[in-house]
Parts: C-alpha cells; structure tokens; sequence
C-alpha cells in the first residue's frame, strides 16, 4: 500500500488514528460527497472535521470543490461519517488508494454506504438537474482495488457483485423522494478514469452497452464496499449532458454550477433517506 507498510498495517495505524480524534464516536453509516455536494456536510450536527492529511495512508483531494476532510457528527438521526470531497484515479491515486477510506469507515463500524458523484447523462430523457439512483454500475476505468494478495487478507478475493446497489436502499430512496415530491430517475451508472471528458463516439459506445449516466468515480469505492460487505446506495446529480447529446460540450465549471442550484433538494433528500434507514 505504502512505502510504510502493508494495507493491513496501513489501515490499523489510520484506524487508531481516526478513533483518538472521533473520541468514542460511532458512525453507522458513511457518506462520499462528490464534486459540487460538499455543502451537506454542512448540515451535520456537532461536527468533528478530520482532514485526510491527517490520517496515515490517506492521499490528499486535488480535485476542485474537494474539501478533503473527514467530518463525523448526526444528520438525518444518525450518526454518520462523511467524506467532504473523495479521492480520484486521475489524480494520480492507484486503486487501493481510492478504496482506502471505504475499506477505513467499515473498521470504523458502518454498515452502509451513501456514495454521490455529479454525472453526465446519456440517457436522452434525464434532465440537467435530475437526480438518479445507480441501479448498476460498469467499470471502465481499467481497475480493480482489489487485485494484488493485499485485499485477499481483508475478506475473500472472489465476491459477488450481484445487487452492488442496495435494492432495499433504492426502493427507500424512492419512498423518500415521493414524500419529499423531489423527482429521481434511476439507472446504470458507468465510471472512467479521466480526467478528460468522454468523447461523442464514446457516449454513442457507452449508450449501446446499457449506460444511463457516466462520470470519473464510485466504481472503485462501491467494488470495495461489497468486498467487506457494506450495504450500498449511490446517488448521482445530473450535472451536464454527456458529450455530444443535444450537443453537450461538459465543463467542470457547470458541474459545480448545476449542484448549487439543486443544493437545497439534495440535502433534503440524503437526510430523509438516512432518517428512514
């Protein structure tokens, strides 16, 4: 894992660390809030912010909007354990380093995860602005954290990937957002390394193979999620149009734009889901 040891010691001496700072703390569930959806971790009561420097093993977050920081308190009546920003393959990280802070909040005693990314839509009916449940993922990005003898001491190397996406969780969301009238699509989510955006014979490729939706995260974090047997909910924000759709022409300025003006509705969401989990 590290020039300092293997993961398995990696992730004691980050374990140990994050339980001197979280004091007694347990969380229940762990959240990754993606580009643009940093803001809800503002909403969590009695904050203890933890920067990922802080913790042996952690890479830092380079990616713009990416606060880079652990914040642990109660949202939605549970005790949760947030990722303010996430870790990405384009920044230079490998696999096992993306999977790492998954692979930590298990130790730390979750059950679920609510990971959430902004995306591009290839799917032709979805909406700038929608929101939509990852049914099913594809990996694209040419990686898995789990390869290597590393993980293999962890939980066992072969696993099944059948239902990655929680259907109890999604049904949940769903309840949820009827109640809440915030309107979800839902879908197969498709991840890349990037950092580039896709190119219009891509999306064209991509939408053939079954994608709804694509971006340059989750599929990382959600295949670690399973290899320790966490529960798992993926939400994604319709940043932008995929490229070439309608004649999309995605920029990271307009993901960020975008997820401000659906801020109010995403925290009500995440917080009605967590307060029926």
């Amino acid at each position: 894992m590290t020039s300092n040891g293997t993961l398995e010691e990696t992730l004691v001496s980050a374990e140990t660390a994050m339980r001197e700072r979280l004091d007694g703390f347990q969380p229940e569930v762990g959240l990754i809030l993606g580009s643009g959806l940093g803001p809800l971790a503002e909403q969590i009561a009695d904050p203890v912010f933890i920067p990922f420097g802080d913790v042996p093993g952690m890479g830092v977050s380079t990616a713009s909007g990416h606060v880079g920081r652990f914040v642990a308190g109660t949202l939605g009546g549970k005790s949760v354990l947030a990722m303010q920003g996430r870790l990405h393959g384009y920044e230079g990280y490998t696999a096992q380093q993306v999977a790492f802070p998954v692979w930590l909040m298990a130790r730390l005693g979750i059950d679920a995860l609510v990971t959430t990314n902004a995306a591009g839509a290839i799917n032709e009916s979805y909406a700038v602005g929608d929101f939509c449940l990852m049914t099913d993922q594809l990996n694209f990005t040419g990686r898995n954290p789990v390869t290597g003898t590393e993980p293999d001491a962890m939980a066992p190397r072969f696993f099944s990937m059948l239902d990655a996406y929680d259907p109890d969780l999604r049904a949940l969301a769903h309840r949820v957002a009827d109640n809440l009238s915030v309107s979800v699509q839902e879908g197969v989510y498709l991840g890349l390394l990037g950092p580039s955006f896709e190119t219009p014979a891509e999306i064209r490729m991509f939408r053939r193979w079954g994608a709804d939706t694509v971006a340059m995260s989750v599929c990382e974090e959600v295949i670690a999620a399973r290899h320790v047997g966490l529960r798992v909910l993926g939400i994604s924000l319709v940043s932008n149009m995929a490229c070439g759709v309608e004649g999309a022409n995605p920029s990271d300025e307009e993901v960020h734009e975008v997820a401000q003006t659906r801020e109010r509705d995403f925290c009500r969401l995440i917080e009605g889901i967590l307060r029926e989990m």
